[in-house]
């Protein structure tokens, strides 16, 4: 039984109504989340970029399944103006490219305009970028476009969130790392680069912006199947299934038991975004299974 199939228990009628529709999970939350004022966000004003697909997509559901009200950011108009509309009225979309400053501040001051404060700000969007296989091979130009998507738009997302937040001595800023931030070898150079700038840039900020009562965090997760990167080793491992790929990615884990997808990025940003986090901030959440905090010995005997 589904989350809001729980809420509604005792409701014959909407768990008719489920039961009988074949409504897929955003439907589900467009019928119901103009009741959706419980949870751990209930009240709370957030923006996610980069929230048409992947990640950012997983967690604009999990914070309106949660009480939030959430403005979708995105250059993908159509796609995320489709899943604003299935996420109902606590969602709305609007065109932002994360590489414009002005496109970010402009995008803050509406959520503003529009709700009179900003409490979440999670800067998510970012790309693969070059996928460059040596140092010899990657083209600078290459470089300068993933640091501006992946680290220059999460500093002028602090910047323009800190903005608003301030006056009111409160907030929460998350960004998307990577542990292609914590290790190398794992990921092309730029954007290994770029992710261990954005776990910096989380702790500097955060010394800064803890003097207001405002939290700045980050979440990096280790591969997980998002249209992304399920693109990104389709072409490293040549596999044009992306079923198999996605199997393949699970399987790098070192965690047996369980699997981690979008709404498990998506569960730690809730964390974060809510007060049950209210003295964390500076901090990098790791969701990764375990794989970063160690390295097995290879005890094969030579022959």
């Amino acid at each position: 039984m589904s989350r809001i199939a729980l809420k509604l228990k005792g409701n014959k009628a909407a768990l008719d109504v489920l039961a009988k529709s074949n409504f897929n999970r955003l439907q589900q939350h467009k019928l119901f989340s103009t009741n959706s004022q419980s949870g751990r966000l209930a009240g709370k004003i957030a923006l996610i970029t980069g929230a048409a697909s992947g990640i950012g997509k997983a967690t604009a559901i999990k914070f309106i399944e949660n009480g939030a009200k959430v403005l979708l950011a995105d250059v993908k108009d159509h796609l995320g103006k489709s899943i604003a509309n299935d996420l109902g009225p606590n969602a709305i979309f609007m065109h932002c490219d994360v590489t414009n400053e002005e496109e970010i501040s402009s995008a803050i001051d509406h959520v503003v305009g529009r709700y009179g404060r900003l409490d979440v700000m999670y800067n998510n969007a970012g790309i693969i970028g070059t996928c460059a296989p040596t140092i010899i091979d990657l083209e600078l130009a290459g470089f300068d476009r993933t640091m501006a998507v992946n680290v220059r738009s999460m500093v002028a997302g602090i910047k323009h969130a800190s903005r608003v937040m301030i006056p009111c001595q409160a907030g929460s800023i998350i960004c998307t790392a990577s542990i292609a931030g914590l290790l190398g070898g794992i990921a092309a150079h730029d954007y290994t680069v770029s992710k261990a700038a954005v776990i910096g840039l989380v702790k500097s900020t955060a010394a800064e912006l803890s003097q207001h009562g405002i939290r700045v965090n980050c979440i990096s997760p280790h591969a997980t199947p998002t249209l992304l990167s399920v693109n990104y080793f389709k072409k490293i491992l040549n596999i044009n299934d992306e079923k198999k790929v996605a199997e393949t990615m699970h399987n790098m884990w070192e965690f047996k038991g369980a699997r981690c997808d979008a709404a498990d990025i998506a569960d730690a940003a809730v964390y974060l975004a809510s007060d049950d986090a209210k003295y964390i901030s500076g901090h990098n959440l790791v969701v990764d299974g375990g794989f970063t905090s160690f390295k097995r010995l290879n005890f094969t005997p030579s022959p």
